[in-house]
């Protein structure tokens, strides 16, 4: 137990500098473009699931709760919704880079969310929406900014004090569940648990894509830890990530008073995410 202990630990704190690097950076980034990026979703028009797709893999602090708020408003479609709900990273991008992974993988995992993103959206809106969305006319946003209440930072001053703010944060998760998977593996064992989820193609994409249904960061940072200890495969981590829309989905239900679509688009993103898991578990097993 305490060499489990002291690997977590010492694991953890490797990762302190490059964390509060990526998340100073990333301040940088939200700061110079939130408000383009929030701008430019609300123009984007039948464009939405295009522009949200690309935006949502941005990492930027609250961009899906700022999206929740645009369609609780009806200022954006259901596909756009879902697009950015499918591309966003969040603590993914900080912890792949702080564990030095290397630079074409994290770009492919990327790239395979904004890509299923835009196509999931452009579906949605062209098909799905038109029967069980009844079409109202925008109206303003009614909601205001709910990033306050979470674990986001991103009407703080100052960007050095949020970037140390959110790698304390995201530093006592990373303990926490690194501690956690290293005792499940040295209890069950590695052997047993690529028996029971590295080789079921079918059982890894739908376990992650519930754990991603969590709406808080601790989701991104449990699925892309289990898949930086070999506990998940590549395809169950896409599966994980693609659900895991930070606060989101939370804000959504906080905002949007429609329960019964709130309902429709959970379902419609853990579907989602399961059959592009399966699917990328599929095709790695063909391939391979």
């Amino acid at each position: 137990m305490l060499e489990i202990i002291e690997d977590a630990v010492i694991d953890s704190i490797k990762l302190l500098p490059f964390l509060f690097i990526t998340y100073l950076i990333m301040e940088y980034i939200e700061h110079k473009m939130g408000e383009k990026s929030k701008k430019a979703i609300k123009k984007a028009g039948r464009f939405g699931p295009i522009v949200g797709g690309i935006l949502g893999a941005f990492p930027q602090c609250g961009f899906s709760v700022s999206a929740t708020n645009l369609y609780a408003g009806r200022v954006i479609t259901l596909g756009t919704l879902i697009a950015v709900y499918l591309s966003t990273s969040d603590e993914m991008l900080p912890i792949l880079v702080s564990e030095a992974v290397e630079p074409i993988i994290i770009l492919k995992i990327l790239g395979i969310k904004i890509i299923i993103g835009i196509i999931a959206g452009i579906i949605i809106d062209f098909v799905v929406s038109k029967f069980f969305i009844k079409k109202q006319e925008n109206k303003e946003e009614e909601i205001g900014h709910i990033c306050e209440e979470e674990h986001c930072h991103c009407n703080e001053k100052g960007i050095i004090k949020s970037s140390i703010k959110h790698t304390l944060s995201i530093f006592i998760f990373v303990l926490i569940i690194t501690f956690l998977i290293n005792i499940i593996v040295h209890i069950i064992g590695e052997e047993n648990i690529e028996n029971w989820i590295l080789n079921k193609p079918v059982l890894g994409p739908i376990i992650s894509s519930l754990i991603g249904l969590i709406p808080n960061c601790a989701s991104s940072v449990i699925i892309t830890n289990m898949y930086l200890e070999n506990v998940i495969s590549f395809g169950s981590m896409i599966a994980g990530l693609l659900t895991g829309a930070g606060v989101g989905l939370a804000v959504l239900f906080k905002t949007n008073d429609r329960l019964k679509e709130n309902m429709y688009i959970v379902a419609l993103i853990y579907v989602i995410g399961v059959i592009s898991g399966i699917a990328i578990e599929l095709l790695n097993m063909i391939i391979i």
